[in-house]
């Protein structure tokens, strides 16, 4: 099977330069890439790093190519991966990410950004999942344009293939924890200007395939929306968004049927020294096949960072509750869908997804030194509705619960470290034990409590 060796190769000796060449400064890095700007290395010192991030086309330099990349290795330890059901028992793997991406800017006004991307997987029992492996394929490819640019306000058209990463992750996420990222294809309009921001958007998903530049865009209008941030400068910020999704074959618990769904919320949050808080609501509507779908989520994030204390500890409590189906009999449908979230929403690599959940969950962060980060986590995990299933994290259904009247799920309990060698190479480690409950224990006859474990290192340049 081609494992993309020619494109490893090139990057990992591109990586191998950067970080042997001496003293080289960056800003730090973006989780969308394309959010970086390296313009500000015009008038720098001419070293090979500042040459691969800044290389000017014509003597004003307002023509410029800008390369980066990314190379992430991690070793996955699975003991009971879905509580046993499938009896695979121990399943450990190996997976792999490489990724390099150029910036041209031809002058203020327009751009064009893109990325290749290969995620690849090995010696996982029951074969790689849909996050696990693409081994090649374009993340990003899209052309800006900036049509107002002033001082104050900016306006910016944004066409073609390219990720989206919107407030905590709960709804759409480029999903950065499993190896494959999401991406779609479409137009966004961007208009920015002190203190206030909007996107509004209309894209096509891609879908996912596991070979060489394969991967195929859906063709109809999948996602649609707009996304607002509103910056209060002493007391936070509030997001406010809507969001519309359509899918042909959308499953839930209730069955499977063509689904046109709306979501309306908000956010208010604050990070930073002191009181941290993220608090969110979204109420859902809309039709799945001939059911209205009536379905809600809110969560609330409260905790408090003590910047001036040993090890800047920050102290949290968490609660969601998130709607689930009453009953797949009445003509509406209750069950929330999380559109496009991250992975790791509840945990690093959790169990249950934002579907049909109520949960509590305390945390506490401790920065042990100025490279050393620990976060520890007990995440309590119960069914809203009695009426409905448990689901994966990406809001797949994982196994139907109607023919249960057990409410708790499990108790997740989280550790992870991350390391930071310096600004291009990281190292993360967590271990997560789930502890079955009741509901586990009902639906899957001789259901096991489960154990992951991972390591993960990472370059970035």
């Amino acid at each position: 099977m081609l494992k993309s060796s020619y494109f490893i190769s090139c990057l990992s000796g591109i990586l191998m330069i950067i970080l042997f060449s001496g003293k080289i400064s960056a800003q730090s890095f973006k989780l969308l890439r394309y959010d970086e700007n390296y313009e500000y290395l015009k008038d720098s010192a001419d070293t090979f790093y500042n040459k691969v991030k800044f290389l000017p086309l014509n003597n004003e330099k307002n023509i410029y190519l800008s390369f980066g990349g990314e190379a992430r290795y991690e070793y996955v330890d699975f003991n009971n991966e879905d509580w046993g059901r499938l009896n695979i028992g121990h399943n450990n793997f190996f997976l792999q990410r490489y990724d390099l991406h150029a910036d041209l800017h031809l002058g203020e006004r327009v751009r064009i950004f893109s990325q290749v991307r290969s995620a690849l997987q090995n010696g996982r029992k029951n074969g790689p999942r849909g996050i696990d492996e693409d081994e090649l394929s374009i993340q990003n490819l899209f052309v800006d344009v900036k049509v107002l640019k002033n001082q104050d306000k900016n306006l910016v058209v944004r066409v073609g293939r390219q990720e989206l990463d919107y407030g905590s992750g709960r709804l759409i996420s480029v999903r950065e924890g499993p190896n494959v990222r999401l991406s779609f294809t479409g137009a966004k309009l961007m208009y920015y200007q002190k203190d206030f921001s909007i996107d509004a958007f209309a894209m096509m998903a891609d879908s996912i395939n596991a070979g060489v530049f394969d991967n195929k865009i859906s063709k109809q209008l999948n996602l649609w929306g707009a996304y607002s941030k509103i910056i209060f400068q002493k007391a936070g910020n509030l997001d406010m968004y809507y969001l519309g999704i359509r899918r042909d074959d959308a499953v839930f618990e209730a069955g499977i049927a063509k689904e046109k769904r709306h979501t309306f919320g908000a956010r208010f949050w604050k990070y930073g020294g002191g009181f941290i808080y993220n608090l969110e609501a979204a109420y859902q509507f809309g039709t799945f096949g001939d059911k209205a779908i009536r379905a809600w989520t809110g969560s609330a994030d409260l905790g408090y960072l003590f910047e001036n204390v040993k090890f800047k500890p920050s102290i949290n409590l968490r609660n969601d509750y998130i709607s689930g189906d009453r009953s797949k009999d009445d003509n509406t449908l209750q069950t929330f869908n999380p559109l496009y979230p991250k992975g790791g929403y509840f945990g690093f690599s959790p169990q249950i997804g934002p579907v049909n959940l109520i949960d509590i969950h305390p945390y506490v962060t401790l920065d042990l030194s100025s490279k050393l980060k620990m976060q520890a986590d007990v995440v309590f995990n119960w069914r809203y509705s009695l009426q409905d299933g448990v689901y994966r994290p990406s809001g797949a259904l994982n196994r139907p619960g109607s023919s249960s009247d057990k409410r708790y799920i499990g108790t997740a309990y989280l550790t992870n470290f991350t390391y930071s060698f310096n600004k291009y190479m990281a190292l993360v480690s967590g271990i997560q034990y789930f502890r079955k409950g009741a509901f586990i224990e009902d639906i899957i006859p001789g259901a096991k409590s489960g154990i992951f474990y991972n390591i993960r290192l990472g370059f970035k340049f």
